[in-house]
């Protein structure tokens, strides 16, 4: 068989994402042919034996999960919450699978949000440079200008250090009786907290925000709280 990266191997075979396996090569906690593992190997699935914490990783033909959840407000991105709230998993029951979140959306943002076994999938989706669009419906308070959707559109600044690329935004709605503007912004990038940031850095406090659409994938006929199983052929329209 053709030989692969060790960190796309660990990753299509349920170790991890491709980043954490990353981390676990780093680590040296990955083990090939009786040897520390290091970063830039690549393995021979059928004739090298590769091991994670004394466990022989073997390939797997296995089916891959894709699940598209319509994420409420209130609900926390990860797999366990040391405070007991709320999880994504805990929305998204599926037997004998191991799903895990596809990036994260924070606690008081809606929307969009895939889950799926497959580490290269997650490793593709949240990597920048696939540059996978996400696209958010968010409102805030006050009137937003064109020199405010002109700013958006060039990039500001956010953290006091990094300048976000060009995002794709248009306005979708001014209610100046309700003081308050719903705008369209497409970003591929995911920085923490970035779509509140920069809204912060035009001066402007975000009220609501949801994210609408992956890829070319949208949650328009998923109730919040919903979830449906994405097709393989849904899941690599994503990455293409």
């Amino acid at each position: 068989m053709e030989k692969i990266r060790l960190q796309k191997f660990l990753a299509e075979n349920g170790v991890a994402s491709r980043r954490k396996c990353e981390e676990l090569i780093i680590d040296g906690k990955i083990k090939v042919n009786g040897k520390t593992a290091e970063i830039g190997m690549k393995v021979d699935p059928d004739v090298d034996e590769v091991k994670y914490e004394e466990k022989i990783i073997k390939m797997q033909n296995k089916k891959y999960t894709y699940i598209l959840l319509n994420k409420p407000i209130g609900v926390v991105t990860t797999v366990d919450d040391q405070f007991g709230r709320e999880t994504v998993i805990d929305l998204v029951k599926v037997k004998d699978k191991r799903i895990l979140p596809v990036g994260r959306l924070d606690m008081y943002t809606s929307g969009a949000l895939i889950l799926t076994d497959d580490g290269d999938f997650i490793y593709k989706v949240t990597h920048p440079k696939h540059e996978i669009n996400k696209v958010y419906n968010v409102t805030v308070k006050g009137n937003i200008s064109k020199e405010d959707i002109e700013k958006l559109q060039n990039g500001v600044m956010i953290d006091n250090s990094y300048i976000t690329r060009p995002a794709k935004t248009k306005i979708l709605k001014i209610d100046l009786e309700k003081n308050i503007s719903r705008i369209e912004i497409t970003i591929h990038e995911g920085k923490n907290r970035q779509i509140r940031k920069m809204c912060e850095a035009i001066g402007k406090k975000v009220l609501a925000l949801h994210r609408a659409k992956i890829g070319n994938i949208d949650v328009k006929d998923l109730k919040i709280g919903s979830w449906r199983y994405l097709t393989k052929e849904e899941a690599n329209s994503i990455l293409e």
